[in-house]
């Protein structure tokens, strides 16, 4: 199940498309802040983002996540202006889409971007195997560190990762790898984390 990260002000529309997602499927997390939807980033498949919100600007916000992570950013805004969607894609934004608008364009753009998230190699993976192999995945090429790992697997519905544990499943995600053909590889850079790097 994908989880969305929902950034909008607006306490009616906010409700509205949470549930809307919900029955979609989707687990969501709703947020009504820039501060809270930097901190539930991390642990997002897909963020839909505001631009106007009460405590900072989603494009701005937007740049600031594309320092760590890779996660598509669907905009949804009130803001039309040529000028506004030219800035909110090239912050590093995937898609726009302005209100007021039908749930079903909404779907299928969640669709068509969460389709860009690279599939994981068909082998029996763990849980934690598997959503730690994702987000390598999904920052192809970029090192994430031990903390940042740590923070996106941490999950208070069951799945828990301490420090000692990560480098168990790095090394049992290794070992699997090897054995896939053709898949690409987990690098480790002293200092710097862990990337992945296609073959």
């Amino acid at each position: 199940m994908n989880t969305i990260l929902l950034a909008e002000d607006d306490e009616t529309l906010n409700n509205n498309i949470r549930l809307a997602l919900e029955t979609e499927g989707y687990r969501v997390t709703a947020v009504r802040t820039a501060a809270a939807a930097e901190a539930a980033a991390p642990h997002a498949d897909l963020i839909i983002l505001d631009i106007l919100l009460p405590d900072g600007n989603g494009i701005e916000l937007c740049k600031k996540l594309r320092k760590t992570i890779q996660t598509p950013v669907i905009f949804l805004t009130s803001c039309d202006d040529e000028g506004d969607i030219v800035r909110g894609l090239d912050s590093g934004g995937d898609d726009y889409i302005t209100k007021p608008f039908r749930l079903r364009e909404l779907f299928s753009r969640i669709r068509a971007n969460l389709r860009r998230i690279p599939d994981v190699p068909e082998m029996e993976l763990t849980a934690v195997e598997q959503k730690l192999l994702s987000y390598l995945m999904m920052n192809r090429e970029q090192y994430l560190t031990r903390d940042q790992i740590l923070e996106y697997l941490w999950d208070s519905k069951g799945i828990f990762v301490n420090d000692n544990t990560l480098s168990v499943n790095i090394s049992r995600l290794r070992e699997k790898l090897s054995r896939s053909a053709g898949c690409g590889r987990i690098v480790t850079k002293r200092g710097m984390g862990y990337k992945w790097t296609d073959l």
